[in-house]
C-alpha cells in the first residue's frame, strides 16, 4: 500500500488533530503518500483531497477541532454518492483509509466497502464514550475535564445563593461525560441514558436533602435522559417544589472545544500510529481501540452494533455517593 487517505467526520472531538499528525508522520516515515480529505465524506464526494506532508501537521498537536474540518453528509449513504466518493479517490490513487469519528463514520465505512473494497481502519474520535471495542475515546477526557471544571465554577455560586442548579451535559446516547463529571465534582444526583430517571425520587431527595438543611445542589443530567434534559428536569422539580430556586445551566458545545488533555494527546498518536501500521498489515475494516491499556482492533460490524455498557458496580457507587 503506497496511498492512504485520511479524514475527520461526524463531530469534532479535542485530540483529533493529534491523530492527524500521527497518521501522517507515520505513514510517511514508511514512504507512503498520505492525502488528507477535508470535511468528511462530503468532501470525499467533491474532491477536497490534497497531498500531505509532514510539515502540514506541524505544531497541531496541542489544538483543539480538526484541521481537515468535518461534516456530515446524507449524500454519502445514496449509491450515487458513494460511486462519486469512490472516483475521487481513484483519481489519487488512495487504497485505504483512516477515518477519525464516532458511529456513524464507522457505517458509512462498512457500507462503502460493500461496494467499493477500499480496506479502512477507524479511530474513535467522540467526546461520548458511546463505541464498544476501546475503554477510552479521543475526545472524552477533555470533554470532562472541561465539564468538571464549568460544574466546580457554578458550585462556587450554588454555595454564594444557596441555589439549586440542573448542569445539562452532552451525551445523546451514553451518559459517560455525566456520569464522570457529576462524581468528580459530587453532584447530588446523576441523570443519564442507560438507567432510567424515576423523577418522583428525584424530587423527593431533594426535598430531604433541604429536610437535613442542604442548601446547595448540583443535578448533573446528559441531554440523552429518558425523562428530558435540564429544562424538563428543572419544570418538574418546580412543580412539586415551587418555592425552591432553580437555575439551569447548558454546557453545549463549549465541551467539544479546547487543547485536548495529556491523556487524549497520547491516545490520539498511539492509534493513529497504530492505524497506519494495521493497513500496512493487511488489518482491515476495523476500529483500532485500548483496552486494558493495549491497543486492540475490533471488526466494524461488532463495534456500531452495541454501545458502551456502565459497568454495575459503577452504577453502584454513583448511587451511594449521592446520597
Amino acid at each position: 500500500m503506497k496511498n492512504i487517505g485520511v479524514m475527520t467526520s461526524g463531530g469534532d472531538s479535542p485530540g483529533m488533530n493529534a491523530a492527524i499528525r500521527a497518521v501522517v508522520r507515520t505513514a510517511i516515515y514508511h514512504k507512503m503518500k498520505v492525502f488528507g480529505i477535508r470535511r468528511g465524506y462530503q468532501g470525499m464526494i467533491e474532491g477536497d483531497i490534497f497531498e500531505m506532508k509532514t510539515t502540514d501537521v506541524s505544531n497541531i498537536i496541542q489544538r483543539g477541532g480538526t484541521i481537515l474540518k468535518t461534516a456530515r453528509s446524507k449524500e454519502f449513504m445514496t449509491d450515487e454518492g458513494m460511486e462519486k466518493a469512490h472516483q475521487e479517490l481513484s483519481k489519487h490513487g488512495i487504497e485505504g483509509l483512516v477515518l477519525i469519528g464516532g458511529d456513524g463514520t464507522l457505517r458509512g465505512a462498512a457500507k462503502f466497502y460493500e461496494k467499493y473494497p477500499i480496506p479502512a481502519v477507524g479511530l474513535p474520535g467522540t467526546i461520548d464514550k458511546d463505541l464498544a471495542g476501546t475503554d477510552v475515546t479521543i475526545g472524552f477526557d477533555t470533554a470532562v475535564n472541561t465539564a468538571v471544571e464549568a460544574i466546580d465554577k457554578i458550585r462556587d455560586t450554588a454555595d454564594a445563593h444557596n441555589r439549586m442548579f440542573v448542569v445539562e451535559v452532552m451525551g445523546r446516547d451514553a451518559g459517560y461525560i455525566a456520569l464522570n463529571s457529576g462524581l468528580a465534582c459530587g453532584a447530588e444526583d446523576i441523570l443519564i441514558p442507560e438507567l432510567k430517571t424515576d423523577i418522583k425520587k428525584v424530587v423527593q431527595k431533594v426535598k430531604d436533602d433541604e429536610r437535613r438543611k442542604k442548601n446547595v445542589h448540583i443535578l448533573v443530567v446528559a441531554e440523552g435522559d429518558d425523562f428530558g434534559g435540564a429544562m424538563e428536569v428543572k419544570d418538574a422539580l418546580i412543580k412539586s417544589i415551587p418555592e425552591a430556586d432553580i437555575r439551569v445551566c447548558v454546557l453545549g458545545h463549549i465541551q467539544r472545544g479546547g487543547a485536548p488533555s495529556f491523556a487524549d494527546r497520547v491516545l490520539a498518536s498511539r492509534l493513529g500510529y497504530a492505524a497506519v501500521n494495521a493497513l500496512r498489515e493487511g488489518k482491515y475494516q476495523v476500529m483500532a481501540g485500548q483496552i486494558n491499556n493495549e491497543v486492540v482492533f475490533t471488526p466494524f460490524a461488532d463495534v456500531v452494533k452495541q454501545s458502551a455498557i456502565i459497568p454495575k458496580d459503577l452504577e453502584e457507587m454513583t448511587r451511594i455517593l449521592t446520597t
